[in-house]
């Protein structure tokens, strides 16, 4: 899909965000770890969603749907094995391995990426008493129950932490788990669990404390919002000089997020279940003394998003200032910068971690080709505050985590033409 955006217009309007994405994979994930029905509200139609959905298919899983709403129920699993079809399109379902080694002990997955990405978890799944054989991109593994076992992270990963979780709420009578991920869509998994009749404590921390069942029963969950669609919406409302009203929001997700933002000159107000975004007649960076040299960072739960460094970065762009942003979790998720210089941003990109942003820049059409999952909509926004045409080329990877994303901002006010080629 490729769509034009010109560039220039202000959003004005209300906002509803849709449930988050994320936690929508691993939810469907969670859902095959019982034969009992389980029904998903909220669940957004994006195309990362539909693709586990028909993964949970393929393994058994009978599925109607009504609106957003999502019904499951899984007798029985059909198959032990992930294939590389399922597998090279969405990295979500590996949460698959979970509910195959809870039900039938033996699981086998076909990867084409490289085992780096997976080191994490296997070493999770080693340290659960999984065991793990490789040969090439062919993994088996062996499960058996536990009475108790206490385990480190090497990272703070969610998808290693959801893995986990499933597998100790299955097989494990007792599981401590350190260094877990405590993000919004992963303590929804921890409650889901909970609702089916695990115990964890120390949900939304660290530190989590698990026990067991082999009955694991139904559950009727509701998504929570997206933080991530409210953030980056708000964000680009207040580059192009508009004033929204996101409506449905979970103000406890956005705190730190939005002091973040403010450092960029963008003010959010929360009011309750309602996100303001004022309209912005220029922004700056923060003249605080004490924030002075200090660098936009990003780190775990519940510091301040990696998935939110590429709007941040756009932000940073039309800020008169300069702004170090730094992006201490992952690899290669600045790289991106080099579409923003090709712009007219003044961007310095120091190393694969940091970005010396200098500000404002005014930005002028471009042609940009297949922006990622994680900075699609940060690309988006900056081809909205431009001050021309832009065509961005492979905009479907937008809809694979927002849904409807591009018609919601056309609601809003935004000019853009969707071209089908």
């Amino acid at each position: 899909m490729r769509i034009i955006v010109h560039g220039g217009h202000a959003l004005h309007g209300t906002f509803r965000p849709s449930g988050n994405s994320n936690a929508a994979l691993a939810l469907i994930a969670a859902s095959l770890l019982t034969g009992d029905p389980v029904t998903l509200s909220g669940v957004p139609d994006t195309l990362s969603t539909a693709m586990m959905i028909d993964a949970a298919r393929a393994l058994g899983a009978e599925v109607t749907r009504e609106g957003d709403v999502y019904h499951l129920k899984t007798d029985a699993l059909h198959t032990r094995s992930l294939d590389q079809a399922f597998t090279e399109q969405q990295v979500g379902t590996v949460l698959f391995l979970a509910p195959i080694l809870a039900r039938r002990q033996h699981a086998r997955m076909e990867i084409a990426s490289p085992l780096s990405r997976l080191h994490t978890h296997l070493a999770a799944l080693r340290d659960l008493g999984v065991s793990v054989n490789i040969r090439g991109g062919v993994l088996d593994f062996a499960a058996n129950p536990w009475d108790h076992r206490e385990i480190t992270l090497l990272q703070t990963s969610v998808t290693a932490t959801a893995l986990v979780c499933m597998l100790a709420a299955r097989l494990g009578q007792e599981t401590v788990v350190h260094n877990a991920a405590s993000e919004p869509h992963i303590q929804e998994l921890q409650q889901m669990l909970v609702h089916m009749g695990a115990s964890i404590d120390g949900i939304g921390s660290n530190r989590l404390y698990i026990r067991g069942t082999e009955n694991l029963g139904g559950a009727a969950m509701r998504l929570s919002p997206d933080h991530v669609e409210i953030a980056s919406i708000a964000a680009i409302g207040a580059l192009t000089g508009g004033s929204l009203t996101i409506a449905g929001i979970q103000a406890n997700h956005l705190h730190v997020i939005a002091r973040v933002f403010a450092r960029l000159g963008i003010n959010l107000y929360l009011n309750g279940d309602t996100l303001l975004v004022p309209a912005h007649a220029a922004l700056e960076v923060s003249q605080l003394e004490e924030e002075q040299d200090v660098p936009i960072e990003t780190a775990p739960w519940p510091g301040f998003p990696s998935d939110l460094v590429a709007i941040a970065t756009v932000a940073a762009t039309q800020a008169r200032g300069t702004t170090l942003i730094h992006e201490k979790l992952f690899n290669n998720r600045l790289l991106f910068v080099d579409k923003l210089t090709a712009m007219g941003a003044q961007i310095v990109l120091c190393d694969p971690h940091r970005a010396l942003v200098v500000g404002p820049s005014r930005l002028r059409g471009e042609y940009l080709d297949t922006p990622d999952v994680r900075t699609g909509l940060a690309l988006l926004g900056a081809a909205l505050c431009s001050e021309s045409r832009v065509i961005i080329d492979g905009a479907e990877m937008i809809d694979r985590t927002f849904e409807n994303v591009v018609s919601k901002l056309v609601a809003l006010g935004a000019q853009i033409e969707v071209v089908q080629v």
